[in-house]
Order: structure tokens, then C-alpha cells, then sequence
């Protein structure tokens, strides 16, 4: 991936150009030391101009007024101007100006708008850093220091300011009773700061020429090595996967992680203000010499199998077969804003339309108009994929471009989600909740409608979301991953689904389930964890830990992330950029493979062959969900778990077939189904002997009363329990029944036996 720098010829501007800001309809506004203000077109380059300063009055910095979620930038258009004269300039589209306010003593260096739009933070020479309402009221005084204060940025949710003072970096929330979170960022002075909504992620650049990387905490992600030159502009891109770092005569692309993409060297000298497009495909640089520099995003490259994608104009793609050789050119009318490959389909999102290609015919795409925005995402599964629009939301769509569901909940934003924090299968769309980040919603892709009366809330900061993509909806699992990297799994679908999750593994930095199977790949602890059947959780806990495979890490660097995991290679983005594959056993897949087909015996053979303790692990559990006692009893013997085999013998043999479901099932710790399964089968006495064995006196009364049945059993077998452990009946509920019924234990063997024969005939 790289810019495609372009210059005109002739200069813009006839001195330095100091700020540039991209509008929705992709018009670019810059303005210079000339005290010009201009709008050019991109499409056709040409350029107007729309404003002048006053003399001796020069600009520093230019913010257009955020896009709100009717797609425009507000009725009016406008933009908030900062100049050296101490003021900052509310300006229309039209260069009109609508208002200048008296701000700081000396220049107001900065000043950004929030994401908001209902609040504007400006800082200037003064080293004061204000904060002000829509129409230009002062609001606050937020920090007053001893030196000029060249960036500001806000948090993704307006409630705190980050600005940089010489060397460091402060996090100061607009709240009085809140304490800053402060830190040395750089061993120069701080020139640019910009932190992104949808990643949450920080970046600097500064006179020590490094741009550096931090998490919301102030916690280091990544250090550059030294430029030639300091660093003077620093952008994130809008959708959050990559930001734009300027220097003397240097223009670089780098990934949100923080290594490089490409470098250019334009002769533009410094570069002061870098801008993106709403749809993060183009950038505009103000350049030291009079030049407004441009540049498209090509050669971004997605794999996919065997097909490989690049984009080598905004509009033109190569598809290429690695296998056969074979290449494809696409022409597109208009300017390709994402796209996406996977499950045998590619999805592609221009300015205007959406395209549908099969990756077995490339000539014949589906088309259909867009009328949102722009598309910030492209989810994709095996039967659906979702757009997420700024306007329109998340809309989901069968291949066939039919609109299927258009999910939403109450204050949803979906200009600002992040990829990690929503996730799509055949059935089930899960999205965080931008308000609350310990919350998530569940919607069913086929309504649009939520699964759960209220949103499910996880009991840390959620980081991950991830849906397993193979089986049933019913057995649908969900991956979670909470800011302690700790994993959790629970069934989606479930009736509570969080009194079933379980927690599998701890400092997890990355993870992604399989495209056909439900094993689930994680970088762990600095090993590579490959779960070869983590519902495995559900039935034995003890059996997880023999499910699992793992192998050291390091040979893929430092902080590696799961690109893909696809047949039985796994692939990896390196904290260098690279992507490397690393090979996972096939065995697996064509274990599950012989468990969809039912085919038992082929499974066993499978293990005994490949003779791997984590194989016969997996094997046993997916044949104790599945109710096969043989196979299961089989996989416990080969691994060594004699109490388990004894205790399957004994049952597998029973006359009741539902007693010995009941009795699987409490084998796999579910008490409460195991009672269903009795009491639907009119198999009374042994749900309450269940609730008695488990000690649960009050549920086993409640079900002898209810069923009018077996009171003198529950309370014989109360009875016994106090005595043995030398207590008295203080529950009033026994008290009562105690004085109603006599309690006879010859009568109640007798019952006993005669519900034992009932069961046998």
C-alpha cells in the first residue's frame, strides 16, 4: 500500500500553505501565508479563490466542522480558521466569515472541533488551551502552562482534550473532579498529536523526528526510528487503519500498528498540515513551497486463498490467481472506498455503488446503488455480508444484493465502530455498544431484531468481538476478549448467554476462528494457541486443556496479529509489516468433517491413526455433545480418563433412554437440563432424587408438592442429611410438612422400587 502523489506544476500559493481540510463533496480548502484561501476541485483541479486575511494576518490552522449523521457537515458548511492575530474565524464554505472571536494572547496555534460537533478546543502562544461552544461562547479555561501549545486533539467521546507541552503529553478531562493522565512522550518538542475515534489510538510526532504510537492510557505501542528531519504533521485516517506522518520533503503511509507502508519524497519541503478525506482514500499535505500535495491510497492488497486483490488506480483493480496465473482487470466508475474478499464472494464499495463478484467468474458482478455516506466496513460470512454506513448504519445483504435486515439500537453510531468490536455469521450480528464499551448487542441477521430483551454486559471493557462461523445457529459461540486480554466464550444463542461464558485463556493480544470449523486461533501469552474444540469448555472443563496445541511465538516478531486462518495454514502480520504463514494440523478439520457426517467409525480410526492426545480429546467431547456414548467411552480410554469411562459404561446401558440423556447431561455439568429432560419424560422421582443428590432441598420439595408426589421422600432424605451432620430443621417450609406428613422408610423403598420397576417396563 502507497500514496500516488500528485503536484501541479504551478504553485497554489505564492508563499508557505500552512492548513488543508478536505470537504464531504471533495472540494480542498488550504490556505497560506499569502492570506489566501482556496478551494480546489478534485475532480478537476482547478482551483478558486474563496477568501482573503487581512494583511499581516496569517493562518495556522484549519478544522471543517465534523460530519454529522445526515451525511452533511451541517446546513450552513463551515470551518473554524486560526490565525497569528490571537483570533479564530468561524467561515462558511463560501469564504464568508461568520464570525471571529478574540481567543489568546499572541497567535492561536491550534484548534480542532469535536467529534460532536457542539464543542471547539483552540491553544495558542499563550500556552492556554480553551474550550468553546458551537456559536464561539467560552466555556472553559481547561489548562493554563508556562509554554505555547502547538496540538490539540479530543477523545472519541468529547469528554476529555489531549494537547502536547513541549516534551509531553496530557490527557486533561473536561470534568473539574477528574485527574489528567500525563506523560513523556518525546525527547523534542511535540509539533502534532491526533487521536482516532475508531481505533482509540493516539499518534505523535515531534521535533526528536519520531512519530510514536499510545493507546488511551498513554502506554506505548510503537517508536519510530529517527527521520532526517523532525516530524511537523501526524493524521489518522478517518476509518482508523492507518495514519499519514509529514516531514521536510517526506510524506509516509503507516498502518495503525505503527510500521511503514511506503515513503515518499516529494520537493515540497516541510509538510505542515495533513488532511484526509471522509472516506479515507485521499490526503492533502501543506507544503513549505507553495504546493498543495494530493494523494491517493493504491496498492492495497488483500488475500484471500488463492486470489490475490490489488488496487492499482482509485478505480482499477488486478485480480490475479496465484495457482493458474491467471489475471483479471476491474474498472470501476467511480473511486473505490472499501472492499472485501472471503467465503468465496468479493464485496466492493464505491463512492455511489456496491459490487458482488464471485470469486469462480469475475465478469458478471451484481450491482446495486449505495445511498449513505460512505461505507466504513465490509463484514463477510458464508451466506450474508453487511455494509456499515455513517448514515444509513449496518444494513445486511444476501449475495444475491436483497436487503435482509437493517440492525439498530437506541444511540447507535456507526461512523466511529471499530472492526474489532462488531462481528457477523450466517445468523448472528454482534456489535458493542459505543455508549457503554462493557456492553454489546445481539441481533439475529434474518429480523434485525435483538436477541435479548437488553444488551449483554461483560464485566471489564470489552476489546474483541469474534463470532465462530461453522455449525448450527443454535450451538452459535462468541469470543471475547476484555481489556485484561483475558478470553471468554459464550453460546450466543443460549437463553442467558452469560451464565454460560467461560473463561479459556489469558493474555491474549489477538485470536480469529477458523473459516469452516470451530477451532479457534489466538496468540497467547507469547505462544501461538490453537484450540481444536474449544466448546469443550461446555461439557468437561478438565478437557480443554488437553484440546489445545501451542508453539513458541517468537519467530513472528513482536506483536503479531491473526490475519487470516483458512484450511490448515494460519497467517500472520508481523509488527515489521510481513505476513507469515504458519501451519496448523489437518486432522482436525477432517475430524469435524466425520462428526457432521455422523460417521463415528471413521473418526476413531482418524484418531487411532494419527494417535495425538489433543485429537482423541476433542473427540471425546464432541461425541459426549453429541450423546455417542461408544465413541466417547472409546476417546476417554485413549486418554487415560478411567473414572469417566467407568462412570459412561455404567449408564450407556440403561433401559431409559432418557435417563441416560439426564444422566449425560449432568456429566456435562447441566443440572437444569438434566431436570427438563426427566420431567418432560413424566420421569418424576428422578428429578427429585436429582435435586436431592445435588442437595437442592427446596427444588426437590417444590417438585414433589407441584407433582403431588414423593413429599415423604424429600423429607425422609432431609431428615437423614441434619441428622448426619448433627443440624437442626430451621427452613419453615420442612417445618410445616414435617408436622403434616409421618415419615416411613419402608414405605418410601417400597415407592422407590416401584418407580425403578415403572422404568424398566
Amino acid at each position: 500500500m502507497r500514496f500516488k502523489v500528485t503536484l501541479d506544476k504551478k504553485r497554489k500559493h505564492d508563499d508557505l500553505v500552512s492548513c488543508v481540510g478536505w470537504t464531504v463533496g471533495d472540494d480542498l480548502f488550504s490556505c497560506s501565508d499569502d492570506q489566501t484561501l482556496l478551494k480546489t476541485s478534485y475532480k478537476t483541479r482547478e482551483s478558486v479563490v474563496v477568501g482573503k486575511l487581512p494583511q499581516g494576518v496569517y493562518p495556522t490552522e484549519l478544522d471543517w466542522y465534523p460530519v454529522n449523521m445526515s451525511g452533511r457537515q451541517t446546513s450552513s458548511e463551515l470551518f473554524a480558521l486560526a490565525t497569528t492575530d490571537g483570533k479564530f474565524h468561524i467561515v462558511t464554505k463560501n469564504g464568508r466569515f461568520e464570525k471571529s472571536i478574540e481567543s489568546h494572547s499572541g497567535a492561536v496555534i491550534t484548534l480542532k472541533w469535536s467529534l460532536q460537533g457542539n464543542s471547539l478546543v483552540t491553544a495558542g502562544e499563550d500556552g492556554q488551551v480553551k474550550i468553546w461552544s458551537r456559536s464561539g461562547m467560552l466555556r472553559s479555561t481547561l489548562a493554563q502552562v508556562g509554554s505555547p501549545v502547538y496540538s490539540v486533539s479530543w477523545d472519541p467521546d468529547g469528554e476529555s482534550v489531549l494537547y502536547a507541552i513541549q516534551k509531553q503529553l496530557v490527557i486533561k478531562p473536561l470534568s473539574p473532579s477528574s485527574k489528567p493522565v500525563q506523560w513523556k512522550a518525546h525527547d523534542g518538542t511535540i509539533m502534532k498529536v491526533d487521536w482516532n475515534a475508531v481505533n482509540n489510538l493516539i499518534v505523535s510526532g515531534g521535533e526528536d523526528r519520531k512519530y510514536k504510537v499510545w493507546d488511551a492510557y498513554g502506554r506505548a505501542i510503537y517508536s519510530s526510528q529517527p527521520h532526517h528531519y523532525p516530524i511537523m504533521a501526524v493524521a489518522w485516517a478517518p476509518n482508523g487503519q492507518f495514519f499519514a506522518v509529514g516531514a521536510f520533503n517526506t510524506l509516509r503511509l503507516c498502518d495503525k500498528s505503527g510500521w511503514s507502508h511506503s515513503l515518499e519524497k516529494p520537493e515540497t519541503g516541510s509538510l505542515y498540515s495533513i488532511n484526509w478525506s471522509h472516506d479515507s482514500t485521499l490526503v492533502a499535505a501543506a507544503c513549505g513551497n507553495g504546493h498543495v500535495l494530493i494523494g491517493s491510497v493504491v496498492d492495497e492488497r488483500l488475500e484471500w486463498g488463492n486470489i490475490v486483490v490489488t488496487l492499482i488506480e482509485e478505480n482499477v483493480m488486478i485480480v490475479e490467481n496465484v495457482v493458474n496465473g491467471t489475471k483479471d482487470q476491474l474498472d470501476f466508475r467511480d473511486r473505490i472506498v472499501k472492499m472485501s474478499i472471503g467465503c468465496n464472494h468479493f464485496v466492493v464499495a464505491t463512492s455511489s455503488q456496491c459490487l458482488i463478484y464471485n470469486t469462480k467468474s469475475w465478469s458478471s458482478p451484481l450491482i446495486f446503488d449505495l445511498k449513505g455516506l460512505t461505507t466504513n466496513l465490509i463484514l463477510i460470512a458464508q451466506k450474508v455480508f453487511a455494509l456499515v454506513d455513517s448514515v444509513l448504519g449496518i444494513t445486511i445483504y444476501s449475495y444475491d444484493g436483497r436487503v435482509l435486515s437493517s440492525p439498530k439500537y437506541s444511540g447507535m453510531r456507526t461512523d466511529i465502530v471499530n472492526e474489532n468490536l462488531i462481528t457477523l455469521s450466517n445468523d448472528t450480528l454482534v456489535i458493542q455498544d459505543n455508549r457503554d464499551n462493557r456492553a454489546f448487542h445481539v441481533f439475529d441477521v434474518g429480523t434485525g431484531r435483538e436477541i435479548t430483551e437488553k444488551p449483554l454486559y461483560h464485566s471489564q471493557e470489552v476489546t474483541h468481538l469474534v463470532l465462530d462461523q461453522a455449525g448450527d445457529s443454535a450451538e452459535r459461540s462468541l469470543a471475547v476478549v476484555d481489556k485484561n486480554n483475558d478470553l471468554f466464550i459464550l453460546p450466543i444463542r443460549n437463553t442467558n448467554p452469560l451464565s454460560k461464558i467461560k473463561k479459556i485463556g489469558a493474555m491474549v493480544t489477538t485470536l480469529k476462528w477458523h473459516d469452516k470449523t470451530n477451532m479457534l486461533a489466538a496468540i497467547q501469552d507469547g505462544r501461538f494457541t490453537v484450540w481444536y474444540y474449544p466448546h469443550a469448555v461446555y461439557i468437561d472443563a478438565n478437557l480443554l486443556q488437553k484440546c489445545l496445541v501451542y508453539k513458541d511465538a517468537g519467530e513472528f516478531g513482536r506483536s503479531p496479529q491473526i490475519a487470516s486462518f483458512l484450511g490448515h495454514h494460519c497467517t500472520m502480520r508481523t509488527s515489521n509489516g510481513a505476513l507469515v504463514s504458519t501451519a496448523v494440523s489437518p486432522y482436525p478439520i477432517i475430524l469435524q468433517n466425520y462428526v457432521h457426517k455422523s460417521s463415528w467409525s471413521d473418526a476413531v480410526r482418524l484418531c487411532r491413526f494419527v494417535k495425538d492426545p489433543a485429537l482423541w480429546a476433542s473427540l471425546a467431547a464432541i461425541a459426549t455433545a453429541a450423546r455417542d456414548l461408544e465413541t466417547a467411552e472409546i476417546a476417554y480410554a485413549a486418554i487415560n480418563e478411567a473414572d469417566k469411562v467407568e462412570y459412561i459404561s455404567a449408564i450407556k446401558d440403561s433401559v431409559n433412554r432418557n435417563v441416560t440423556t439426564s444422566e449425560m447431561a449432568m456429566f456435562c455439568k447441566q443440572p437444569g437440563q438434566a431436570e427438563g429432560i426427566l420431567l418432560q419424560s413424566g420421569l418424576t422421582y428422578r428429578a427429585i432424587q436429582l435435586n436431592i443428590d445435588l442437595f437442592k432441598w427446596k427444588r426437590a420439595l417444590d417438585l414433589a408438592i407441584k407433582h403431588q408426589t414423593h413429599v415423604d421422600t424429600v423429607l425422609a432424605y432431609r431428615q437423614q442429611y441434619l441428622k448426619d451432620f448433627g443440624l437442626e430443621e430451621k427452613d419453615g417450609t420442612f417445618l410445616q410438612y414435617n408436622k403434616e406428613i409421618k415419615v416411613d422408610w419402608p414405605t418410601i423403598q417400597n415407592k422407590i422400587q416401584l418407580e425403578l420397576e415403572n422404568e424398566r417396563k
